[in-house]
């Protein structure tokens, strides 16, 4: 099946429905792209291998009962401050999801140290930032040179000697038009180019130089890596810091919030609102050949590149196929999920509000981690990012129980388990954590590829997304969302912007399929 102009039929619940597309994967770039074209007045059918839709977006009781564990993503900051996803109401206007902000949005625990927190508020991340308490020694001394090197008409960075405020507050400043431009790198010309070029002068050095160079103090360089490694590269390589600074200004600016209920509750919105328009989702139904998809004028296929070259095969040009071959995955990631009896106890009581906690230490050692996993090994103290969610969501767990759970990074289709090394990291900074356990599921990566066909060899990226792949994504192309057949385009965290729960990768297929339709074939808005 390579597209064409007509409908086509498929047979569900024993009658045959006509429909415009076909959606393969009801993940969040799926979902998007089929209510994109279910809003243009096209009807949609969304075809599901697993039993329920959600792709990275599933929740589930994976320990014990009453208690809810995202299976992948829980903090959901982008899809906040996505286009594809920030407006999104029911049939009746109303907000589709309910979102809850902890009161902390991130935790970076240090030995002997006072913890570095990022809030949503700028001047509290400041002050949990600084080496001493306003009214010590150093506080004071920083402070008055502060105030003697302060030009006429200057800003309140002048007054904070982390650097952070600087660095990240223009960004934050930006709001949801800095989203807009890094979620939209295709779109030209650039709708926010002040914000884009500030955030590209800076997010393009390696994380380990910028922090060294633009931040001082343990706990302001210690955050940012820990922000950076999302990238789930190696530190000191280029554009590593841009992970960073731009997590760091989306909690500024939107916060990192959790769905209520759980983040298949996002799934689940999108799934109504896809109905209310018409448009259909069939689970339990996988793709494994063209002849799987019914005839449509467009199919989107929220894949990756090896799914795409197995579906199609030789009607791929050969150039192409060839190509998608050459794409490069990144680490995996090693996960465990527990069942607790209670909140973690936290050696510093304020890491217990956060949602997010960033376990590894300082800037050398998540760094020294990040670089081993990329090197091929398994850090006997590996980065770990831990995720409360009861902290701002208690209906996941039983009332006074509460949920955690963790991951690592390791080499691409590591056999592994880290679970100890993992439990380490949260004992080292949580002292007693194993006996609030009441039970725990682990994932290495082949499970997690088990759960979800596109997290090929455990990476929950979609690809890795380095200088070079961060663009060129599966493919280089001004259109990287269409493939060589007609009609037939991928959506993806394999197409550009990346990984994350935005949905912008459906919205820019679907946007472009409607264009191709029209007889534009423009691109992607």
């Amino acid at each position: 099946m390579t597209g064409g102009t007509g409908t086509g039929g498929s047979v569900t619940g024993g009658s045959v429905t006509e429909f415009d597309a076909v959606v393969v994967g009801a993940g969040p770039n799926g979902l998007v792209g089929a209510l994109t074209l279910a809003e243009a007045g096209w009807r949609v059918l969304v075809l599901e291998a697993a039993s329920r839709p959600g792709g990275g977006l599933r929740t589930e009781e994976l320990t014990l009962s009453g208690f809810r564990h995202d299976v992948c993503a829980t903090v959901l900051p982008l899809a906040l401050a996505s286009p594809a996803l920030r407006d999104l109401t029911d049939g009746a206007g109303r907000p589709a999801v309910g979102w809850a902000h902890p009161p902390v949005a991130l935790a970076h625990p240090l030995d002997g140290a006072p913890p570095a927190l990022l809030h949503r508020d700028l001047a509290a991340t400041v002050r949990s930032l600084a080496e001493a308490g306003p009214g010590g020694p150093a506080g004071r001394a920083r402070a008055g040179r502060a105030r003697a090197g302060r030009r006429p008409g200057g800003h309140a960075a002048d007054a904070d000697p982390s650097g952070w405020t600087r660095l990240v507050g223009p960004l934050a400043a930006a709001g949801t038009g800095l989203a807009d431009g890094i979620l939209a790198p295709f779109d030209l010309p650039p709708r926010h180019p002040l914000a884009l070029a500030r955030f590209g002068a800076r997010g393009a050095w390696p994380a380990t130089v910028l922090a060294r160079a633009a931040l001082r103090g343990d706990r302001a360089r210690a955050l940012l890596a820990g922000l950076a490694a999302h990238s789930m590269l190696d530190l000191h390589r280029p554009i590593t810091a841009g992970y960073g600074l731009f997590l760091g200004a989306l909690a500024h600016s939107v916060g990192w919030p959790v769905a209520v209920g759980g983040s298949a509750s996002l799934a689940d919105a999108l799934v109504a609102r896809l109905r209310e328009l018409g448009g259909e989702v069939v689970t339990d139904h996988p793709v494994t050949s063209a002849t799987d998809i019914p005839p449509a004028r467009a199919v989107l296929l929220d894949l990756g590149p090896r799914q795409l070259r197995s579906i199609y095969g030789d009607a791929l040009p050969a150039r192409y196929r060839s190509a998608l071959g050459r794409y490069r995955y990144g680490p995996g990631v090693f996960k465990v999920d527990w069942a607790l009896d209670g909140p973690v106890p936290w050696r510093d009581p304020a890491v217990g509000g956060a949602a997010t906690v960033h376990l590894g230490g300082t800037l050398a050692e998540v760094a020294a981690a990040e670089r081993a996993v990329a090197r091929g090994q398994h850090p006997s103290r590996p980065f770990v990012l831990f995720v409360q969610a009861t902290v701002a969501d208690p209906s996941r767990a039983p009332a006074g129980k509460h949920t955690g759970w963790a991951y690592c990074h390791v080499p691409l289709g590591s056999t592994v388990n880290m679970t100890d090394a993992i439990e380490d990291q949260v004992e080292r900074f949580a002292p007693g954590f194993r006996d609030r356990i009441l039970a725990r599921h682990v994932m290495g990566p082949k499970a997690l590829e088990d759960h979800n066909a596109n997290e090929v060899g455990g990476d929950i990226g979609g690809g890795t997304a380095d200088l070079r792949q961060l663009v060129v994504r599966p493919v280089a192309s001004t259109r990287p969302w269409a493939t060589p057949l007609p009609g037939v385009y991928l959506c993806s965290a394999s197409t550009p912007p990346g990984a994350g729960a935005h949905g912008m990768g459906g919205l820019h297929a679907a946007r472009l399929a409607l264009a191709d339709a029209r007889g534009g074939g423009s691109g992607s808005r």
